[in-house]
């Protein structure tokens, strides 16, 4: 059993898949899930056959009976939890006038009420972590689109808002259970999710998956009483 865990959301490729590489390469026990069971379990065979110790959990985080059931194979899996990374997200572009509700509610259930209701179900794990090493980590993915208001992408920017103020609030109120709480706010990443903008950014002039889990692996080396509440990654030549 390892002496550390991880929970990694939205864990099936992209910033989900390198964050959770990086942390198993660095010993910890990974709880890596993602909607679909297929791409799922191809990540954890890519991760297992790298050595690191991994357990896949499809879940479908617009339903609360599946982040539910998440959180509780976790603690079944390793009974403890030191990282938690509220990574799962989606993105539906679109002029607010033509925006069906359901693509909207998607967006408001994946992007930001599955990070309130993941948090909520793993906090008396990350308690139990801050208390005996002050420095249980919650890490929450934004975007710089939840700093900076985008056309087209009003929902998703509105989530990503949500999801900066909601990781402020947890700070508030965790910040003294040896609990941090950082969000990421990247621009573009090298990922699936930017495939409609390769035409214009290519993806090597992207922002990497990897640059993200190195930012975690910092945040995991400070000390406890350094507390980062968000990390804005940008390209060459962007707006901050």
């Amino acid at each position: 059993m390892a002496e550390r865990a991880a929970l990694v959301t939205g864990g099936s490729s992209g910033i989900g898949l390198a964050v959770a590489r990086a942390l198993g390469e660095d010993g910890y026990g990974i709880t890596l899930s993602a909607r679909r069971p297929d791409k799922l379990e191809s990540a954890a065979e890519e991760l297992r056959d790298g050595g690191i110790d991994v357990e896949a959990v499809p879940a479908n985080m617009a339903k609360e009976e599946d982040v539910q059931s998440l959180a509780q194979a976790h603690k079944d899996r390793w009974g403890r939890l030191d990282v938690l990374m509220n990574n799962a997200g989606v993105g539906i572009g679109s002029p607010i006038a033509e925006t069906e509700t359901k693509k909207l509610d998607m967006q408001l259930d994946v992007n930001l009420r599955s990070v309130y209701l993941m948090t909520r179900e793993m906090i008396p794990l990350l308690k139990e972590a801050g208390a005996e090493h002050k420095k249980a980590l919650i890490i929450n993915t934004a975007s710089i689109a939840g700093k900076q208001g985008q056309g087209w992408l009003a929902a998703y920017s509105a989530t990503k808002f949500g999801v900066v103020g909601l990781s402020q609030a947890m700070h508030k109120e965790l910040a003294h259970d040896g609990i941090q709480v950082t969000a990421l706010c990247p621009g573009f990443v090298a990922t699936a999710m930017t495939d409609w903008v390769e035409g214009e950014v290519p993806k090597d002039q992207m922002i990497q998956p990897e640059d993200i889990a190195e930012a975690i692996r910092y945040l995991l080396r400070t000390s406890p009483n350094c507390i980062v509440p968000e990390i804005q990654f940008i390209r060459p030549g962007d707006d901050v």
